[in-house]
């Protein structure tokens, strides 16, 4: 295992202790199962439980359209440079009309669907204990895939080892992991506003244009598909880059093609949970 050696760090003592914790309590479970997209956290607990169980942990990823096939491609590298065990499972949340439906609880009912196929290869091969990556930071975001999560009693042992985003990333950089600073990613359905039906059509011409301003150079961005018109949030830090005249050029390019009319940029810039605002808003 990787030596702690937190450089910057102000308590690298309490980074060693979380770990250990969460190595302790991944031990515990014997043979497991993570929910793996290849993400900052489930890469991390890959890893982890990699580390700890060797042969007894398997990773498993969705066979999704809502997953960017690059995000596929980076998840199987990662896991075969690390030697953890990877398998695909088909999951079929795009026949569940409550999915296609795109309320807010969508991301109830696609956890659902993986939980559900993860618990059939579970039977199969006699592993009982699902785990997954969610950390402290996300228990106060709006999240219904937690509830799938506790309906399946799925595990999420970073949660019981008390570790940060923060704290992830600072020991998967410590451990060597390539996955330490990758931009906070979420599924190609949530570019698409609540109530706006979710269709293989859809999330395929984001993630066509997510893919085009990756080839760009742009590291932190959202394609956020409104009907006839595309609102592109990028990272405050990118955007002067997106403001050239020539770079603009190069995204209407990119989308007009795309089928979209309006080619927009948000003012205020990537956030994470931006589609939930309206949410936000209505409860006021």
């Amino acid at each position: 295992m990787a030596a702690l050696v937190a450089i910057g760090n102000p308590d690298p003592g309490l980074l060693e202790a979380k770990q250990e914790k969460l190595f302790a309590h991944l031990r515990s479970l014997g043979r497991v199962m993570v929910a793996y997209s290849g993400g900052t956290d489930s890469a991390y607990l890959a890893w982890a439980a990699q580390e700890v169980l060797g042969g007894n942990c398997l990773a498993i990823t969705a066979d999704s359209a809502s997953i960017p096939e690059s995000h596929k491609r980076d998840a199987e590298d990662f896991a075969a440079r690390f030697g953890i065990r990877h398998e695909y499972v088909p999951t079929f949340e795009f026949d569940n009309p409550a999915y296609i439906a795109n309320n807010p609880d969508r991301c109830f009912h696609c956890k659902d669907e993986l939980f559900q196929r993860m618990e059939e290869v579970g039977r199969e091969r006699g592993i009982a204990n699902i785990i997954y990556g969610v950390n402290m930071d996300d228990l106060g975001d709006f999240r219904p895939g937690q509830g799938a999560a506790k309906l399946h009693e799925v595990k999420a042992p970073l949660v019981e080892a008390g570790l940060t985003k923060a704290e992830i990333r600072e020991l998967s950089r410590i451990a060597g992991l390539p996955t330490w600073d990758r931009p906070a990613s979420a599924c190609l359905s949530s570019r698409i506003p609540y109530g706006t039906p979710v269709t293989l059509a859809n999330v395929k011409t984001v993630e066509e244009g997510e893919e085009d301003l990756k080839r760009l150079g742009f590291r932190q961005f959202r394609v956020r598909f409104h009907d006839q018109l595309v609102r592109i949030e990028i990272a405050p830090e990118e955007l002067d880059k997106a403001l050239s005249k020539d770079m603009l050029a190069r995204i209407v390019a990119i989308f007009k093609p795309l089928g979209f009319h309006y080619v927009t940029l948000d003012l205020e810039g990537y956030r994470q949970g931006a589609m939930n605002e309206v949410l936000e808003l209505k409860q006021r």
